[in-house]
């Protein structure tokens, strides 16, 4: 796999902030679309989930709703990329745990890479974290009550990044997923999934970009504590 020199991952805030209680909607969710065509975050409050796929913006709600986003709407933290597959590979009748084994087998463990996996999914299983008002709650604590959603015989698209271990923290060491349906009537966070028939594309990234809510006085004023957003982000995602 060849690594693009001018590939990178943006993203908005971190996922650290988030697990703490940073869940002020600190940039137009609709500015991420400049750097990127795909990819994942959430809306202030921690409100949903959100897959950029193919420059689209889509939100699932707490309900389990999916709408398609204006651009407007403030997001605490979102990371996207210019998507352009660098290895592709078909699987079929595999796990979820199957399939992340042999995408590790085929990127580097030492970079971010973008992770899309289009196809036919035996069983779908998501979550969605309902939206928080101030005074947030730490995410684990939403996590913990968070409402869940599952689906059989459905198709779609899973949209994602691989994460190296020394970025816990930044943002979710291992594989962050979302998946939409292409009906675009199912979606949501990633928790488990069978696929019946697929096709996985792969692309390493060669920068990550951390852009911070550096107007924001709760994320400038409250440090994050590592250790302790550490084990929630095991905990949560």
């Amino acid at each position: 796999m060849t690594v693009k020199t001018k590939s990178y991952i943006y993203q908005h805030g971190t996922l650290g902030g988030l697990m703490q209680d940073l869940m002020d909607g600190t940039e137009k969710i609709g500015t991420l679309s400049n750097y990127g065509d795909f990819g994942l975050g959430t809306l202030e409050g921690s409100n949903g989930e959100i897959i950029f796929l193919d420059g689209v913006i889509y939100h699932a709600d707490e309900t389990g709703k999916i709408n398609q986003l204006t651009g407007d709407e403030l997001t605490p933290y979102a990371a996207v990329t210019n998507f352009e597959s660098d290895e592709q590979f078909s699987l079929a009748n595999s796990s979820d745990d199957t399939v992340k084994a042999a995408i590790l087998e085929k990127v580097s463990h030492n970079l971010f890479a973008a992770v899309k996996i289009e196809g036919t999914f035996k069983h779908m299983h998501v979550r969605v974290a309902p939206k928080q008002e101030k005074p947030y709650p730490r995410f684990v604590e939403i996590a913990r009550h968070q409402p869940e959603f599952e689906a059989d015989d459905i198709a779609g698209t899973i949209v994602g990044f691989f994460t190296p271990n020394l970025f816990q923290g930044a943002a979710a060491a291992g594989f962050h997923l979302h998946f939409i349906s292409d009906d675009r009537r199912f979606g949501g966070h990633v928790l488990d999934f069978e696929l019946t028939d697929g096709k996985i594309d792969l692309m390493e990234l060669a920068e990550f970009r951390q852009h911070f809510p550096t107007e924001n006085a709760d994320y400038l004023k409250n440090e994050i504590k590592l250790d302790d957003i550490t084990k929630d982000i095991e905990e949560a995602e």
